[in-house]
This record gives structure tokens, sequence and C-alpha cells, in this order.
């Protein structure tokens, strides 16, 4: 039984007149959205608006002396290093930031390792290992994974191979006995809630601070992380890391900057297929846009693909891999239909429990996590979607706020071959019979977490506004929140009793609403809402509106448009 259309709306308390008068030079508005999102004094909201670069020291990540160490000597020696990565977008971005890194700091010979998803699953495999030992390499650094490949990694250092791990996953009971282990979550460092290609920033830029501090070098005084940023902005999105925190915020903004001079054949290309035009780049560019293609790649063929499009030198080398990554995206959007259909109808129409547990054998690996993120926004319960195997099964976890999936599998550790996440996503592989207990063992801690609350999607409201409030000034001084994704999300807004002259669905099979709202002496405000097309059959001349606000340009013409959230027939 999914959720019925449309959310409950939760509107935030009016900030108090004494607090808002506290605050010069903007509108009442934004500081009501300011102080929603916890900057009760003018200090900390300033601090928050203020464009500035902030780079935290990164020898202050636990082992990073020891990493820059290991790899100086191996730049030095000449000797070969593996970048091994992870097949999704915050994963390849990293690998590319690394390699591109590494190569400009002087490593001659640095070879990038992404696994394939459906032969060797997530993170690193004894048979890659092997593999990478026999070719000749004795030095390996993970990007995006390994914080929880004890066994492989023990098994690398039985061979002689030094691994360094560099990660941000949610730290396991037990540290992987690796030659250094950097990751945002141990203790130390000021910002735990990087992405795994900003903790390969973090690297790059400890390293380049080594070679200028001991004499320097020609090229480390010529390299500019500047242009790694633009990676690190697709990652941080993509991977939907939080945008409240001020070193993530710095990262972001300045890599929106890059992208958008599109220095990067890959970058342009993939902008080209993805039809954004470099200088509107956005967060939802990335989320909307470039991610998904990025992540089409390791989900329907090999992700090596999308790290030699992003890794790219030349347009021409650049196109067909842009074009391949387009078709991947728009097969993967069909498959990813397919197999919703098919998972809701091994759920059935009396589903009544606290955790949907479900998988067939004709779904494939790569679009598993889409399927279980579906289910979510269908549900709202914690989704687990398994692609059985013939002795092992692989599964991709999404959850909702109120039950954290990472921790509940460290619960079941010991039905598990491996597994590992965050508390809203996660994955594992399990042998088939450990399915039945697996199962009920979840159902039974998600049923605990879940019992006795108000389960139900939410929207968040920052505050009712009146139809005259909305301006092209407003929508301007909003954008001082930039960048706005997980965490700081745009400020959405609602109205009560807009007045709708005009009501219709576009799109193909009518599936979005588009309404034009009456504004007394100026012209309609146009709004589109995705995916809302069968609220029209309810509407009349007047509904409750939640909305983000955003500019529209159409044939050189900027706009202000409402982004319906959700609509309320009244």
């Amino acid at each position: 039984m999914a959720n019925q259309r449309g959310k409950r709306w939760i509107v935030s308390e009016p900030a108090p007149d004494s607090w808002l008068a506290g605050y010069r030079g903007m509108t009442p508005i934004l500081a009501q959205v300011l102080y929603n999102r916890g900057l009760t004094t003018p200090e900390d909201a300033a601090e928050f608006l203020a464009q500035r670069d902030i780079r935290h020291n990164p020898f202050r990540l636990a082992d990073m002396a020891k990493a820059v160490a290991r790899l100086r000597d191996a730049i030095k020696a000449g000797e070969s290093i593996v970048v091994y990565g992870d097949f999704d977008a915050d994963g390849v971005t990293a690998t590319a930031l690394m390699v591109q890194g590494l190569t400009a700091l002087g490593a001659a010979h640095v070879r990038a390792y992404i696994p394939n998803r459906v032969d060797e699953g997530y993170g690193l495999n004894v048979g890659a290992i092997d593999m990478l030992y026999d070719e000749g390499h004795r030095l390996i650094i993970t990007v995006d994974c390994g914080i929880r490949a004890l066994d492989e990694i023990a098994h690398a250092r039985r061979r002689g191979i030094d691994v360094i791990v560099t990660d941000h996953h949610s730290l396991g009971p037990e540290l992987p006995d690796a030659y250094a282990v950097i990751n945002c979550k141990r203790p130390g460092y000021d910002e735990p809630m990087l992405a795994g290609v900003g903790v390969a920033f973090k690297v790059i830029d400890a390293l380049r601070r080594a070679e200028l501090s001991n004499g320097g070098s020609e090229r480390a005084e010529m390299f500019d992380l500047t242009q790694l940023l633009d990676l690190v902005a697709i990652g941080t999105v993509a991977d939907l890391m939080p945008l409240n925190h001020l070193e993530n915020r710095s990262l972001v903004r300045q890599g929106l900057d890059v992208l958008r001079s599109a220095r990067r054949p890959g970058i342009q290309a993939l902008l080209d297929v993805s039809g954004i035009s470099p200088e509107s780049v956005t967060t939802s560019s990335i989320a909307f846009g470039i991610g998904p293609r990025i992540n089409a790649a390791g989900r329907l063929s090999d992700a090596i693909d999308a790290y030699r499009l992003l890794s790219s030198s030349t347009a021409n080398e650049a196109a067909p891999l842009a074009d391949l990554l387009q078709r991947l995206n728009t097969e993967r959007q069909e498959k990813t239909r397919s197999a919703q259909d098919l998972i809701r109808s091994e759920i059935g129409d009396s589903f009544d429990g606290s955790l949907i547990f479900a998988g067939h054998r004709d779904l494939e690996s790569g679009i598993v996590g889409l399927v279980a993120g579906r289910m979510v926004e269908e549900y709202f319960l914690p989704a687990i979607i398994l692609e059985f195997g013939e002795e092992e099964s692989r599964a991709s976890c999404r959850s909702i706020p109120e039950f954290d999936i990472t921790a509940a599998l460290d619960q079941c550790a010991d039905l598990l071959v491996r597994h590992g996440g965050h508390a809203l996503a996660a994955g594992f592989t399990v042998r088939n019979a450990n399915i039945p207990m697996l199962r009920e063992r979840l159902s039974g801690l998600a049923h605990e977490a879940l019992h006795g609350k108000t389960v139900e999607p939410t929207l968040e409201i920052d505050a009712k506004i009146k139809v005259h409030n909305i301006t092209d000034g407003l929508v301007e001084e909003l954008a001082q929140l930039e960048p706005t994704g997980n965490g700081n999300r745009q400020p959405v807004f609602a109205m009560d009793r807009a007045h709708i002259v005009d009501a219709r669905t576009v799109g193909k099979e009518d599936k979005h609403l588009k309404l034009r709202i009456a504004r007394a002496g100026m012209g309609p405000l146009d709004a589109i809402g995705f995916g809302l097309g069968p609220i029209l059959e309810d509407l009349d001349r007047f509904a409750d509106i939640a909305f983000t606000l955003e500019f529209n340009t159409y044939r050189d013409r900027r706009s202000v448009q409402l982004r319906l959230e959700d609509v309320k027939p009244c």
C-alpha cells in the first residue's frame, strides 16, 4: 500500500521579530530561511553566506603524513601506482582526480582500476589484487572504497602490496591493516562529511604542500589545484554530501565556477549531450544531468568509460564517450521503470510491513539501487532490493531518516559476506542460505525502530509568502544560499489559495503540471510541477501550492518561475 499522493507540510516557526531586526541588508524572507537553517546569529549567517575559500589543513587527517611520504618515495623511484576506484560518480571522479593529481606531481606510472559491477562487485577484491600483483604493481591507493575491506587488504599485505586507503564511508568496528588509512570520519579532522572525491583532493593537496615545503619542485609550483575542483563538485553533489558544511560548500562553489568554464573536454561533451549550457551549470545540473550519465556507465556497462571521458584530452576523444553515456542513461531509465513494476508485483498490494525486502533473478545489478530508491519514495519505508545469484546475492539498500541502514547491517554482520555504506544508503553481499534469517532480523530491527512513529513523507516549508513577494530581486537574493543540495536544500515556500488562471498538463504522457498564477497589476507567474500531472483533474480556481523559485530563460527573456513541489486543491 503505497503512500497517497501529496505530503504532510511542516511550516517552520516564524523567527522572532526582534531576531529578524538584527539582520541588515536582506529581506525578512532570506533572514527567515537562514534562521530555519540554524543560523541564529547575524555572525553565523554572515559566515555561511560569505564567499570564502575554506580548505582545512589536509595533514589533520589521520595517517596523511605517512601516506604522503610513501607516495613521494614512489614518485622519486618511478614506482607504478594503482588508483583503485568505485563505479559511481563519486568514485569515478575521485579516480580521475587522483590520477591527474599524481601525474601532475611527477608520478610516471599511474594506472586507474575500477572494478566491474557485475563481475567483481563493489570495492577491493582478491582477484583484482592478484592480477595487479602479476602486472608488477606494489602500491595501491583506493578512492571512495576500502574502509571495510579487511580481508582483501590483509591478502594484499601478504603478497607484498602496500595499500593506502582513502575513503569516506562509515567506519567499521575495525580498521583495515593497510599502510595508511585516510578517512574523514576518523577523529581529528574538521570536516567528517567529505565525499570520496573530497578525500582524494585532500591527498593531492597534502602531496603538493609536502613537495613545496621540501625545497619545492617546478611541477608543484605550476600545478593549480583549482583545476581539480570541477571533479570535486560533481562527486560531492552526486553522492549527496551535505552542503551546509562550510568546506563542502566552498569546494562545490569553486568547482561550479570551474565547471562553467568547461575547460575539461569531457565535461564540455557531457554538457552537450545533457543539453546544459556551461554558463548555466548549477548543483541541479549535476544532480539531474551530469551525475546520472556518469553513473549510467558503471550501472549498465563499465565505469572505466566514464573515467576515460573525464580524462579525455581532446573533443574528438570525448565526443563518442559522451554519446555512449547518453545512450546508457536512456537505457538505464527504461530498465529502471520495468524493474520497478517487477518489484511492485513481488511486493503485492497487501504489503504492510516496516521494511521492503524483495528481489528477482532478472534484475540487473546496475539498477537495484535505483529501484530501492524509488521504492523508498513510493512507500516511504526502508527498502532492500536484491539481485539473486546462484550461491550469493547482492543487494542495494536505501532508507529513511528514522532508520540507519548501515547500523542495522552491522548488527547482521555474522550473516553477511561483506557490507558497508551510509545511514541512508548501503549495500551488501549475502549467501543465499542466509537470506531468510537476514530478512527476519532486518525486518525486526526496522519494526523496532519505526514502531509507534508516524512515518510519512513530509515537505519542510521555510515560510508562507504572498504572491506580491515574488520578484526578480527575491530570486537574486536567495541565490546567496548557493550551492544548494543535501543539507542546504533550496528554500521551499508555500502560498495559500493561489489564484490559478490556467492549468494544463505537459510532457510525455501528460506527466507534468503547468500552471499560471495570477498577480494583481502584473503578468501571471508561470509554475511547473514535474510528475504532478495527475493533480490536474482535482484542480479548480484556487489551490495551496508549495514551490521553489528560479529563473527561466526563453529566447533571451528571463522571468521568475515557480518549481512546484506539491499542490493541494482548495
